[in-house]
């Protein structure tokens, strides 16, 4: 499962090898992984007078009080790369908050980390809570913590119940030779993400040319069962890392790089045709670019797909049909084109579809109404704070049928798609969206999923601020 808040793989980084990774900005996540997943039917709901006493606080300005994080025994459901994340492995998806409000005594300082919020059988609750930091939680390379630390996708990389976060570094690098690897992992446990990270490792085989190895997608893309890590490793060229790792970084196996059709391999992977494993978008570029499927095999993502056209993000799911009982093997693929919206059905035989809708940026799937099909949430990207909701149909998107959702705020305040995922376990997912009123100010809010659709009022809201230290 990919997650990622901050998606970074809708705009490609520079290929100088003297340059080292991005600082953070903006991204479509994913995040994670998604986070903020495809393919995952989610959505969380008032827990009562926690839920209750959370938005007064949010309301007032108080933090919400910390809460211990609830220990798990690990679940054979983290195994599933599709789904949401579950680090402390209670049988509860968890949330990645990859952007986080600023500190009011440093309002243009660097973020402080990246943000988890536990979910409990009642959704999520956020004083239970991690900061993950670079100067607590990440490796040094070189002798030297890296200043940087954002998640870029989560999933059971050891295989022991408990999913790990994928993030992204900026270790030291003079500009000559090959770079360091920038990926590190950090593993998930009875108690959630709590230990330092550990440095990835590429062997030397399965590295091309003096790149930067970046781009991590999860996947199962061998059919093992398995968590498989593939990343950019030069141009047209991946490296494919089979799972399980050990608690050191090392991979199972990595032979010699795979060309693909493409540069930048982009999340969620998900089984597209059925088959057991994982397949994977590869983009030409950043920005609107064109992109081709690479289909999982035995010897991982090496078989050519169908092509793409060229879109700014895209999401898989089950949005045709009429209900659970109809659908097909084959998973549809929604793309993100300026104002269309293209559906490619992945059952042989139907035609595409366009939606004409507001510039869209970000896309999450889930089913939100329950109905067996899966719904489509577009984030904004012309400057509007209104989240438009999709419904899947027999025909596909049902344009007449979509739900706005506008998260309270003000003029010039921006909104982030963070998750579609079943946080209170009802089977409908539930949208969860960010809301940037300044520098230092900020709102989560969680809306849930119902039989008619997403829910237009928050259940539950909180603020980012929480997460930083006091």
């Amino acid at each position: 499962m990919g997650i990622r808040s901050r998606a970074r793989g809708n705009d490609a980084p520079s290929r100088t090898p003297s340059r080292a990774p991005r600082p953070r900005t903006p991204r479509r996540a994913a995040t994670l992984l998604a986070a903020a997943l495809a393919l995952t039917a989610c959505a969380p709901s008032d827990d009562g007078g926690e839920a209750r006493s959370t938005q007064a606080n949010a309301k007032s300005g108080k933090a919400t009080p910390p809460l211990p994080v609830p220990r798990g025994k690990g679940t054979r459901a983290a195994r599933d790369t599709a789904a949401p994340p579950d680090f402390n492995g209670d049988g509860h998806p968890d949330l990645v908050l990859d952007e986080l409000a600023k500190g009011a005594d440093d309002p243009q300082g660097d973020d402080a980390g990246i943000g988890i919020v536990y979910g409990s059988e009642r959704g999520l609750v956020p004083g239970a809570r991690q900061l993950l930091s670079p100067t607590r939680n990440a490796a040094e390379v070189e002798g030297v913590l890296p200043a940087a630390f954002d998640a870029e996708a989560a999933c059971d990389l050891d295989g022991d119940g408990y999913t790990d976060l994928v993030v992204s570094t900026d270790p030291p690098f003079d500009g000559q030779g090959r770079p360091p690897v920038p990926v590190q992992l950090v593993f998930g446990g009875p108690q959630g993400l709590t230990g330092r990270a550990v440095v990835l490792r590429v062997p030397d085989r399965a590295r091309f040319g003096n790149d930067w190895a970046d781009h991590p997608v999860c996947g199962d893309f061998d059919g093992d069962g398995e968590a498989d890590l593939v990343l950019h490793a030069s141009s047209s060229r991946l490296s494919f890392l089979r799972g399980p790792f050990t608690r050191k970084g090392a991979p199972a196996a990595a032979g010699p790089t795979l060309p693909v059709p493409g540069d930048l391999p982009t999340g969620p992977a998900a089984d597209l045709d059925g088959d057991g494993r994982s397949d994977l978008v590869v983009r030409a570029g950043g920005g609107r670019a064109r992109a081709r499927v690479v289909l999982g095999g035995p010897q991982g993502p090496t078989r050519p797909g169908p092509a793409l056209p060229a879109a700014t993000a895209h999401a898989f799911g089950h949005f045709t049909g009429s209900g659970s009982g109809t659908r097909t093997a084959g998973l549809d693929t929604a793309l993100a084109a300026g104002a269309t919206l293209r559906l490619r059905p992945g059952a042989p035989g139907r035609p595409a579809t366009t939606v004409k809708t507001r510039a869209p940026g970000p896309l999450a799937a889930g089913d939100a109404d329950g109905d067996g099909l899966t719904d489509l949430a577009l984030a904004p990207a012309d400057g509007t704070r209104a989240v438009t909701v999709l419904p899947g149909a027999r025909t596909g998107l049902d344009a007449g049928g979509a739900v706005t959702v506008t998260p309270p705020g003000g003029k010039g305040d921006a909104v982030r798609l963070l998750a579609l995922a079943d946080y209170d376990g009802d089977g409908r997912a539930d949208l969860v969206l960010r809301t940037v009123h300044g520098a230092t100010r900020d709102s989560v809010t969680v809306h849930p999923g119902t039989a008619k659709g997403t829910a237009a009022r928050p259940a539950l809201s909180f603020t980012t601020a929480d997460l930083l230290p006091r």
